[in-house]
C-alpha cells in the first residue's frame, strides 16, 4: 500500500517576543492511502501545527527549519502559496475544530459549498456546482438537502454545521483530509455519529486522514494507525491494536490509565503528574522525565532513539534499551476505550 504523505524529520519553530517555540521537533510520520491515522496529545504538544505545516498555513513568525514533506509523491517542502494554492482543495482539506467560525453566517450554506467546488472548478457552471453541493449534502448526511442548501448556518445545529463543513472540504475530492479536532465541540451522542460518518467517507471515497485528538476514546472508534506525540516529538507509533492492547512508551501508558474506564469505583480520575516543558527551551534528554515515574538517568541526558518493536510499531523510551531494567507495563490486561 503506498503512502500518500511521507513527513521525514520535520522540525518547525516560531520567532516570538521570548524567543524561539520549537513546536515540531524532527518528526517523521507516513499515511497510507485509504488509511486513518489519529494524531493524539494534550493541547500544545504541536499536533495542529504539524497538520499547518503540510498544508502551509503557518503564520509569518513560522518558519520550517527541516526536514521534508512529500506528498502524492512530489516534494512540496519548498512551496510557496501559488503552488499550495493548486493543492489545497484537490490533494489536501481541513475540518477545522468549531464549524461556526469556518462558515460565513451571512452566507447560505449550499452556495459556501458551491463556492468551494467553483474554486477548483472555473468550467463548472453555478448550476452544476449547486447540483454537486446538493450531492455532497447527501453525502454528509444532511437530509433534504435541496430545502437546507438555501438555509444560514445559524439555522443548523451543531452537527449539521460540521456536516456542512465536512461537504465543503470535500468538495474538490482530496485525496488527504486532515481533520483537526472536529469533534470536540459537539455533543456525545452527535460526536459518535460524525465519527461514524468520517469513517463511512474514508470507506467510500478512500481518503487519507490524519485525525487530530486528544480523546483516546475517539481514536479507537476511528482510526487504523495512532502516533502519539508529545512536546513535538513522536513518542510511539503503532497500529490501534498496538498502542491500546501493547502500549510501551510511559506517556501513553499515563493517557490509557486516564481513560474512565481505568477509574471505575474511584472518586477520581488517574492524570499525568506536572506540566509539560516549555518548547523555548526543550529538555536535553527526555521531554517526559520529569513526569515519568519510570525514568531512568540517562532519559534526563539524551533523548531516545525510536526501538522497533515489530513492524507497525516503535516506540521511543530508553525502557525498550536491552541494558534497561525489565518494567512492567501497567496497561496490561487492563481495561481498553470501547
Amino acid at each position: 500500500m503506498s503512502n500518500l504523505l511521507e513527513i521525514q524529520n520535520l522540525s518547525v519553530s516560531f520567532d516570538t517576543p521570548a524567543g524561539e517555540v520549537q513546536a515540531v521537533r524532527d518528526v517523521s510520520l507516513s499515511l497510507p492511502e485509504g488509511k486513518v491515522l489519529a494524531l493524539v496529545g494534550e493541547s500544545g504538544c504541536g499536533k495542529s501545527v504539524l497538520c499547518r505545516s503540510v498544508m502551509k498555513l503557518l503564520p509569518r513568525t513560522a518558519k520550517i527549519k527541516s526536514g521534508s514533506i512529500v506528498a502524492g509523491g512530489v516534494d512540496i517542502t519548498n512551496y510557496g502559496e501559488r503552488d499550495m494554492r493548486r493543492l489545497r482543495g484537490s490533494m489536501f482539506a481541513m475540518v477545522f475544530q468549531d464549524p461556526m467560525t469556518t462558515l460565513n453566517p451571512v452566507m447560505p450554506v449550499g452556495d459556501q459549498i458551491a463556492e468551494a467546488v467553483r474554486v477548483h472548478n472555473r468550467r463548472i457552471s453555478r448550476t452544476d456546482a449547486h447540483r454537486r453541493a446538493v450531492e455532497l449534502m447527501k453525502l454528509v448526511g444532511i437530509e433534504r438537502a435541496e430545502e437546507r442548501s438555501r438555509l444560514y448556518p445559524y439555522n443548523f445545529s451543531g452537527g449539521m454545521r460540521q456536516r456542512s463543513v465536512m461537504a465543503i472540504a470535500l468538495a474538490s475530492n482530496p485525496r488527504i483530509l486532515f481533520a483537526d479536532e472536529p469533534t470536540t465541540a459537539l455533543d456525545v451522542t452527535i460526536q459518535a455519529q460524525i465519527l461514524d460518518l468520517f469513517r463511512q467517507i474514508q470507506s467510500t471515497l478512500h481518503t487519507a486522514t490524519l485525525f487530530v485528538t486528544h480523546d483516546l476514546g475517539v481514536v479507537a472508534r476511528v482510526a487504523d494507525l495512532v502516533a502519539v506525540m508529545y512536546a513535538g516529538r513522536i513518542v510511539e507509533l503503532g497500529t490501534v491494536e498496538d498502542i491500546f492492547y501493547d502500549p510501551r512508551h510511559p506517556y501513553t501508558w499515563g493517557l490509557l490509565q486516564a481513560l474512565p474506564a481505568w477509574s471505575r469505583g474511584r472518586d477520581t480520575l488517574n492524570a499525568i503528574p506536572g506540566m509539560p516543558p516549555s518548547l523555548i527551551h526543550p529538555p536535553r534528554g527526555d521531554a517526559f522525565a520529569c513526569r515519568n515515574e519510570y525514568a531512568l538517568g540517562i532519559d534526563y541526558l539524551e533523548q531516545p532513539p525510536m526501538f522497533k518493536i515489530s513492524q507497525t510499531h516503535s516506540a521511543a523510551t530508553w525502557l525498550l534499551d536491552p541494558a534497561a531494567p525489565k518494567i512492567q507495563s501497567p496497561i496490561q490486561g487492563g481495561p481498553h476505550a470501547e
